[in-house]
């Protein structure tokens, strides 16, 4: 990369951001307005499993004089919790990257089929209601059920959705393809990108995993921690500090943002300036988009 990409980094940046290409509810130019209506000057993209709104958010942000880093959202799965890391500068064309993803998505649309027709037995939905809140290139999951329950006016929203028939108590749960955390992060790596761990401190079923697995992704090379976001716990967060300082891990922050979807917003946790530069310096698969 070269000294006049890395001027251009100015904050605040965000660094997890989501369309309607996978569970968000506005195209990745509106995700890069929203942004900068929010004080944002440099953001990333991390759709789930797919990188299609690549172009179109970049486009976008070069245009409004803004920094654009491509970006994507593993889903993964270690024991019983799940796992997400994002993914930065990579290679959206390596092959073995892009079979993952293929493969996750696949399963997703599975899995949601399987979940509307049990939900169906007991409710008035339908897997065509559930497309109407699809976009031909979206990663389909979970909030577009909730999206189409909520149309339907069986729900109130998608918070009521997910605490109550999309909640794994409510017997409508169905499991689905996840790769390991190791896999993703060899996967990012080997494609010239760098990994960080979304929200690895959260609350719950998926809390924290364990510290000696967490530093054997280090070891593989697991590029940085998002310590900075609304779903980690506070004690969490200050173990995650200790970690990070030990490995001289990039330290993120970041809303993830999925517009109506949820009721983060841009800018709620940002990235430093030199965290930013950082992965820009370690990243060999693609570069960020600037005006």
């Amino acid at each position: 990369m070269t000294q006049g990409v890395h001027s251009t980094v100015t904050g605040p940046s965000d660094l997890h951001l989501h369309s309607n290409h996978s569970d968000g509810t506005e195209t990745p130019a509106e995700v890069v307005r929203q942004a900068q209506a929010h004080g944002i000057r440099t953001l990333a993209l991390t759709d789930h499993d797919r990188t299609t709104g690549w172009g179109e958010a970049g486009d976008a942000a070069v245009s409004r004089g803004m920094t654009f880093l491509g970006g994507i959202e593993f889903s993964a799965r270690h024991d019983w919790r799940s796992v997400h890391v994002l993914g930065y500068l990579f290679d959206p064309t390596d092959p073995a990257l892009v079979a993952e993803t293929d493969r996750i998505r696949r399963d997703r649309v599975g899995r949601a089929e399987r979940i509307v027709r049990s939900i169906g037995r007991d409710y008035d939905l339908r897997w065509q209601d559930v497309l109407e809140h699809t976009t031909p290139d979206a990663t389909i999951g979970r909030p577009h059920i909730a999206d189409a329950l909520v149309a339907a006016g069986i729900v109130g929203d998608r918070s009521e959705a997910f605490d109550g028939i999309l909640h794994p108590r409510a017997g409508y749960y169905e499991p689905h393809y996840a790769p390991d955390p190791l896999t993703v992060v060899r996967l990012i790596t080997r494609a010239g990108g760098v990994a960080v761990i979304a929200h690895p401190a959260t609350s719950g079923r998926d809390r924290m995993m364990p510290v000696a697995y967490l530093e054997r992704l280090i070891a593989e090379g697991l590029g940085g921690l998002e310590i900075g976001h609304r779903e980690n716990t506070e004690d969490g967060k200050r173990m995650l500090r200790k970690i990070a300082a030990r490995h001289d891990l990039i330290v993120t922050g970041s809303s993830d943002y999925h517009g109506a979807g949820k009721p983060n917003l841009p800018g709620e946790n940002t990235t430093s300036d030199e965290m930013v530069s950082r992965i820009i310096e370690r990243a060999t698969g693609s570069e960020p988009r600037t005006p």
